[in-house]
C-alpha cells in the first residue's frame, strides 16, 4: 500500500496521490441501522429517477453516479474525491515524475482554481503564474460552477496546442496568460553548493525519484566540496507534498535512529510508526530546513521529523497545516476513490492538522512582505477542513461570486528560458541569506569548540 500526502490536483492530467493496489474490503458497521440506510438510499433513488426523467437537458446516468459519489466524497474534507478512470491513469503517470501538461499544483477555493505552486522549469512557471494566484476563466469560459476535476480536464491537451488562463492576483487587475502545455518533466531534486562551503538541496514535490535523486544530489555536493563542506540547507518552500513512503525516505537520509512518524486512522489497529534506519548521509552536518506557507503535507512530515530530533534548525514562516493521509483505492474498470483516512503526528506527537509547523526561527521571505505571507490562507481557511483537535471541521464563510484577495507568497522562479534551468536563488532571497547566515554561525561555533 502506498499512500499520498499532498495538498493540490495537479492540473494538467492527474491528482497527484499515490495508490494502493488491494480493492475495497467491506467493513462491518456492527449497531448500524439498517432499515434507516435502506430507507436513505431510498431517497437517492428517487431523486435520481427524478433528475433523469426531468432534468431540462439529457444527463447519462453516469454522469449523474459520477457526480453523486464525487459530491458524497469531496463533502468529506477538502482533500478526498472521486476519479474516472482517465484521471487515475493520469495520477499513476505523475507520481512517476513525467507527464504532459501546464505544471501548476492546484486546489479549489470559494468555487474558483487558486495556484498553490507552479513546479519548477515548467510551462506555467515560466509564464509567470504565483502561488495564490486564480484562475478564474480558460479560454474565456468560466471556471465557476466546475468541479476541480473539471477544470483540470479542460487544461489537460495535446503538446504544443496552446490555453488561454484569466488570472486574478492580487494588487492588480485580471489579466490573461497563454501557455502552451509541453510535456512536464518533474525534477524533483535539485542542488548546488553555495558560499564555497555550504550544499544547498531544494525538493519541489516527492515522486517516486526524490530519495534517489536526493542520494545524488548530497554525493555530488560532497564530491565538489570535499573536506569543506560546513552544511546543508534543505528548501522545501513551495513544496505542495507527494508520496508518504519518500517523505519517510528523505527524512531517514538526516537521521540515525527514532520515529520519523506514525499515522492513525478510524480505528486503533490502523496505526503505524515509521523509524529510522542507521546511516545520515550527511556525517552529522548541520542542516537549515526551509519552509513557508506552500509547504504541505509531506514537506512538513521531514520538516517535523527533523524539528522534533533536533537534527536541523527550521527556519521560514508557518507551513500549510496539511495533517492527513489519503488512501487511492482502484475501483476496478471505474477509476478510483481518493479518500482521507488517517491523520499524522510527528515524532513528538503533535499534529500539525490546520496548524502547521512552526519554524524555530521565523523569517518572512523579504521584509516588506511580511503582512502577505501573514495574509496567505492555509489548510485550516479550507472548507471542510479537518480541526487539530479531531472534533469536526472548519466552517468558514459562505461561497463568494468572486475570488478572494489572496496575495501571492513569494517563490522562487527558475529561469524565462525552454531549456532546463537550476533553480537560482537571487540576493533578494531573504530567507536563504539568513539561513548561510546560521549555518556559518554555526561552523564558526564549532570550530571553536574543537580547537
Amino acid at each position: 500500500m502506498k499512500r499520498y500526502l499532498g495538498v493540490a490536483a495537479i492540473a494538467f492530467g492527474a491528482t497527484a496521490f499515490a495508490f494502493m493496489s488491494s480493492p475495497i474490503v467491506a467493513q462491518q458497521t456492527g449497531g448500524a441501522n439498517t432499515s434507516e440506510t435502506y430507507r436513505q438510499l431510498n431517497l437517492f433513488g428517487e431523486i435520481f429517477e427524478r433528475v433523469r426523467a426531468d432534468f431540462v437537458e439529457k444527463q447519462t446516468d453516469e454522469e449523474l453516479i459520477e457526480a453523486a459519489i464525487n459530491g458524497m466524497l469531496t463533502s468529506l474534507d477538502p482533500h478526498s474525491g472521486y476519479m474516472n478512470s482517465k484521471t487515475f491513469r493520469d495520477m499513476q503517470v505523475q507520481t512517476r515524475g513525467e507527464f504532459g501538461g501546464l505544471g501548476i499544483e492546484v486546489t479549489m477555493e470559494q468555487g474558483f482554481v487558486k495556484v498553490v505552486s507552479p513546479i519548477d522549469d515548467t510551462p506555467a512557471a515560466r509564464a509567470g503564474l504565483k502561488p495564490g494566484d486564480f484562475i478564474t476563466h480558460l479560454n474565456d469560459e468560466q471556471i465557476q460552477g466546475l468541479t476541480l476535476n473539471e477544470a483540470v480536464e479542460k487544461m489537460r491537451g495535446p503538446v504544443g496546442s496552446a490555453i488561454k488562463l484569466t488570472i486574478r492576483r492580487e494588487g492588480r487587475e485580471a489579466f490573461d496568460v497563454s501557455i502552451k502545455r509541453d510535456v512536464v518533466r518533474i525534477q524533483s531534486v535539485r542542488s548546488r553548493v553555495e558560499a564555497s562551503n555550504f550544499g544547498y538541496i531544494r525538493i519541489t514535490t516527492f515522486n517516486e525519484q526524490t530519495d534517489a535523486g536526493l542520494k545524488r544530489a548530497i554525493e555530488t555536493i560532497k564530491k565538489d566540496v570535499g573536506a569543506n563542506l560546513k552544511g546543508y540547507i534543505i528548501d522545501l518552500r513551495n513544496n505542495p507534498g507527494g508520496l508518504l513512503d519518500q517523505a519517510v525516505a528523505v527524512s531517514d537520509a538526516f537521521l540515525e535512529k527514532g520515529e520519523i512518524v506514525s499515522t492513525r486512522g478510524r480505528r486503533t489497529d490502523d496505526a503505524t510508526r515509521y523509524n529510522a534506519k542507521a546511516g545520515d548521509l550527511t556525517d552529522g552536518l548541520p542542516l537549515v530546513v526551509l519552509i513557508n506557507a506552500g509547504s504541505a503535507s509531506a514537506s512538513e512530515i521531514v520538516a517535523g521529523a527533523l524539528q522534533d530530533h533536533r537534527r536541523a534548525v527550521v527556519l521560514g514562516t508557518k507551513s500549510f497545516g496539511k495533517g492527513s493521509v489519503q488512501t487511492i483505492i482502484p475501483l476496478p474498470g471505474n477509476g478510483a476513490i481518493r479518500l482521507t483516512t488517517a491523520r499524522y503526528y510527528t515524532p513528538s506527537g503533535r499534529s500539525i492538522q490546520a496548524k502547521g509547523i512552526e519554524p524555530d526561527i521565523e523569517v518572512p521571505a523579504q521584509r516588506f512582505e511580511t503582512v502577505e505571507e501573514a495574509k496567505k490562507r492555509r489548510e485550516g481557511d479550507l472548507r471542510g477542513a479537518f480541526a487539530n483537535s479531531g472534533q469536526g471541521r472548519v466552517e468558514t464563510a459562505p461561497q463568494s461570486t468572486t475570488p478572494p484577495a489572496t496575495p501571492a507568497a513569494p517563490a522562487t522562479t527558475p529561469g524565462a528560458t525552454g531549456a532546463e534551468v537550476q533553480p537560482q536563488i537571487s540576493s533578494e532571497d531573504y530567507q536563504l541569506a539568513r539561513a548561510l547566515d546560521l549555518l556559518r554561525g554555526i561552523a564558526l561555533y564549532q570550530q571553536r569548540v574543537v580547537n
